[in-house]
């Protein structure tokens, strides 16, 4: 009476919910570089990565080109090489980025992209429940940020999570230093919090763009806002991760109600 089944598609509607919803994978299955013998622990990855074409070569476009950029994500970019570029994307054609593209397009490419998400890389309906950890300090408000990002919608978790990546990589070269024969590598100048200024009003949306009061928001809510993305930039690695206690305490109520989801991640592994 077991199930056999190769994909996530071939669950029942319930099972297949109660999978996107737990998002139960090892992050090693998802990095080339794995390595052997380290301990594993859970991640909140998704069966499958779904991240958009558009964000993932944004971001490693700007990993390889643009670490070095000062004033990158700051510095004017051309209106017109950027609306083609999303017209291409828009259009589905497997769009490269590479050298001969401008850093600074690239920048503002991804910039507008999630600016005009029709439903913001953070839902609205979480808008405040995000906001209101901004009061909190020290683990309470870490395990909250945690407990909400279980909430995201898969391909929302994972593109915020490709994000958050990028943006913490960038900070690291945000200041300068030098080669191994002494010559300065100017550093970028965008820290966690130029980023988090950036960024957070792109990705935490208290309105849709263009909707009446759309932007309007007081000094309160903007700190607020660029507080939270700074804590999610530097802990995004632990808040994606799911704690093993709290796998099993998944899995036992899983094994109780749904013990076709128990036997799919079984067969995974």
């Amino acid at each position: 009476g077991a199930m056999s089944v190769d994909s996530i598609t071939d669950l029942s509607d319930n099972a297949s919910k109660l999978l996107e919803a737990l998002q139960l994978s090892h992050p090693h299955e998802l990095d080339p570089r794995r390595s052997r013998g380290k301990k594993k622990l859970l991640s909140l990855n998704p069966i499958t990565w779904q991240v958009p074409r558009i964000v993932d070569r944004c971001c490693t476009h700007l990993e390889t080109h643009g670490l070095q950029t000062v004033g990158i994500f700051r510095v004017g970019s051309s209106k017109k090489r950027v609306q083609q570029l999303k017209e291409e994307f828009d259009q589905g054609l497997d769009v490269f980025l590479d050298e001969h593209q401008s850093v600074h397009d690239v920048a503002a490419l991804l910039k507008e992209f999630l600016r005009d998400m029709p439903d913001s890389l953070i839902p609205r309906e979480l808008y405040g429940a995000f906001l209101s950890t901004a009061t909190m300090e020290g683990p309470a408000q870490l395990d909250t940020l945690q407990l909400l990002l279980f909430l995201l919608p898969p391909c929302h978790s994972d593109t915020l999570l490709r994000l958050l990546r990028f943006l913490a990589k960038v900070a690291q070269h945000a200041e300068s230093s030098w080669d191994p024969e002494g010559r300065e590598i100017p550093g970028n100048k965008m820290t966690v919090s130029n980023l988090a200024t950036v960024f957070g009003p792109n990705i935490l949306q208290k309105e849709k763009p263009g909707e009446k009061d759309a932007g309007a928001l007081n000094f309160e809510e903007s700190a607020a806002i660029i507080l939270v993305l700074q804590r999610l930039i530097e802990h995004h690695h632990s808040l994606f991760m799911v704690s093993p206690e709290m796998q099993c305490d998944v899995l036992r109520r899983l094994f109780q109600t749904d013990p076709d989801v128990i036997e799919y991640l079984l067969r995974r592994k």
